[in-house]
C-alpha cells in the first residue's frame, strides 16, 4: 500500500527569524513544531508527503514558497485557493494515485481534503483523536521515538 501523508503548512515561517530571506523551497519554509514532528513522522512511516498550503495548495519538499504569508482556510480573503485549483493539483501532481492518505492535520483541514479527493482514496486522520496541540505533539514524538505509527492504528475512512 502505497501512502501520501498531507502536512499541515503552519503559521511559523523561515521568514519569521530571517525578514531578508528570498524565495526558498517548500521544506526549508515552514519551521513550526507540529509541521517539523508531522514531517518526521511522514518520512519514517509513509511513502510520500507533501505540505497543504492554504495560499499555495498542495507543495511537494522542492517546490518553490516565494516569500512570506499569512492566510488560512478559515480566512475570506482572495489570496487563499479555492478548492477546484486543489483539485486541479491533485490531478496535475497524481496525488490521487496513492493507495492511502494519512492526513497529519488539525479538524479544519478535513472537509477540505473530503472536498478534494475523490472518495475512492482511502484516508485516515490519526490526530484527530487527539484533545490539543500538546497531545498530538506528544503522539508523534512517541511515534517517531518508539517508531510505532499512528495511523496503522486508525480505522479508514
Amino acid at each position: 500500500m502505497v501512502e501520501l501523508s498531507i502536512l499541515p503548512c503552519g503559521r511559523k515561517k523561515i521568514w519569521d527569524k530571517y525578514p531578508d530571506m528570498g524565495a526558498v523551497p517548500a521544506k526549508d519554509a515552514y519551521i513550526g513544531t507540529l509541521h517539523q514532528r508531522s514531517r518526521q513522522y511522514a518520512e519514517l512511516f509513509t511513502d510520500q508527503w507533501v505540505i497543504l498550503s492554504a495560499k499555495h495548495g498542495f507543495l511537494f519538499a522542492d517546490d518553490v514558497v516565494d516569500g512570506p504569508y499569512d492566510v488560512t482556510f478559515n480566512q475570506e480573503r482572495d489570496e487563499i485557493i479555492t478548492n477546484a485549483q486543489l483539485t486541479r493539483q491533485i490531478k496535475e501532481k497524481q496525488l490521487d494515485q496513492f493507495d492511502r492518505l494519512v492526513v497529519l492535520t488539525g479538524k479544519k483541514y478535513k472537509p477540505i481534503i473530503n472536498k478534494t479527493f475523490t472518495d475512492d482514496i482511502p484516508r485516515t486522520f490519526p490526530l484527530l483523536q487527539y484533545g490539543g496541540i500538546g497531545y498530538i505533539l506528544q503522539a508523534l514524538k512517541q511515534a517517531v521515538e518508539t517508531q510505532v505509527p499512528i495511523h496503522k492504528q486508525e480505522p479508514i475512512l
